[in-house]
């Protein structure tokens, strides 16, 4: 047993998908709808620790960070489990938290988000549910992608279009807020999610 399937073994998960305990070797860097993250103590590597009923996940994910193994945005896979797996700790903020904090998103970026993407659907992937908060850039300004297990769904995803329109009608503008509370931002997202905004519907 290495020690990944340990460390994963270690975090306990009750059944309303709260997080109970973990190994002291852990610190839990965030959490989503399907997993919580750890960084491994003294690495630059986290283990992505996947729900009890959604464990099945941590196989479709770790197959598709496979196939994007030598793709600079996106993490190396180094090991995975049953219900983990083992990519890179990547130092940066995300897109949502840039925002908060009145970071400029540039044009550059978002043209180097696309690339990034469009090397994904090289590899006969369908780069899904992209948004805000799984865009990483580092403190060197490079782009990094994370959250890519609905790569391989078959349904149009028209979000990151949606984002980049945004961008460019709104965000790009000199009157508009480059800084924008978290609040805020979930509030758009929230209505985004369920339709209400006109012409940026999913």
């Amino acid at each position: 047993m290495n020690n990944y399937h340990a460390y994963a073994n270690s975090v306990i998960i009750n059944d309303q998908n709260q997080l109970i305990s973990f190994d002291s070797s852990l610190m839990l860097v965030g959490g989503g709808r399907s997993a919580f993250v750890f960084r491994i103590k003294s690495t630059q590597r986290v283990i992505k620790v996947y729900f009890p009923n959604l464990k099945y996940i941590a196989q479709e994910e770790a197959e598709i960070y496979q196939m994007l193994q030598g793709i600079d945005y996106y993490p190396t896979l180094y090991d995975s489990g049953v219900n983990y797996i083992v990519i890179d700790f990547i130092e940066g903020k995300t897109l949502f938290e840039n925002v908060t904090l009145g970071n400029e998103i540039t044009a550059p970026q978002v043209k180097e988000i696309d690339l990034a993407l469009s090397l994904a659907s090289n590899k006969g992937l369908n780069p899904s549910d992209i948004h805000l908060r799984n865009i990483i850039i580092t403190p060197n300004g490079d782009i990094k992608i994370i959250d890519v297990a609905r790569y391989r769904q078959s349904k149009e995803c028209m979000r990151w279009n949606h984002i980049k329109k945004f961008h460019r009608q709104f965000y790009r503008k000199c009157y508009f807020p480059k800084k924008v509370s978290a609040r805020v931002l979930d509030g758009i997202g929230n209505l985004y999610k369920k339709g209400l905004i006109p012409f940026y519907r999913d």
